[in-house]
């Protein structure tokens, strides 16, 4: 299972394209893909980028029901807990992938990294590239795009 991370409504063009890319080449490696299931930002472009590949998407949704899913996601996981499903989304991952950065999002590359789960950075920018090696150095790839991420995620999982 492939977790994809990245910002909600603060998402960029950028973000999106690469996150929907990358959730289409995780249907076509025929991985699960795992996301925060809402239909915003990294996660519903990631959601519907697997879901028109044919792939399967797991969405841990933060709210009490299911409203809020994406129309990428196949099964919606409705916590309620908010912001501590972040342990969920990371904890479920075999890989998680960060695409783009905001809070939330380095909240869950954190807690990958002290998880010791591989994490791989997707257009997250210098300065979390900085923070992430000051804090863990040699515990994460970057990867230029979402091809090379995928090929990373592989590696990860020894194939």
């Amino acid at each position: 299972m492939i977790g994809v991370m990245g910002p909600g409504a603060g998402a960029t063009e950028a973000d999106l394209a690469r996150a929907r890319a990358l959730g289409s080449l995780i249907a076509e490696a025929r991985w699960t893909l795992l996301t925060g299931g809402q239909a915003v930002g990294v996660m519903d472009a990631a959601s519907r980028g697997a879901a028109e590949a044919g792939g399967t998407v797991v969405g841990v949704l933060p709210q009490d029901d299911a409203a809020h899913a994406s129309d990428g996601v196949t099964v919606a996981v409705v916590t309620g807990m908010g912001n501590a499903r972040n342990a969920v989304n990371v904890l479920s991952s075999d890989v998680v992938v960060a695409c783009g950065m905001g809070l939330g999002t380095a909240s869950e590359v954190a807690l990958a990294l002290k998880s010791g789960k591989p994490v791989v950075l997707l257009g997250c920018g210098e300065a979390a590239e900085g923070f992430f090696a000051a804090l863990a150095p040699g515990r994460f790839r970057v990867a230029a795009d979402p091809e090379a991420a995928v090929v990373l995620c592989r590696a990860a999982l020894g194939g």
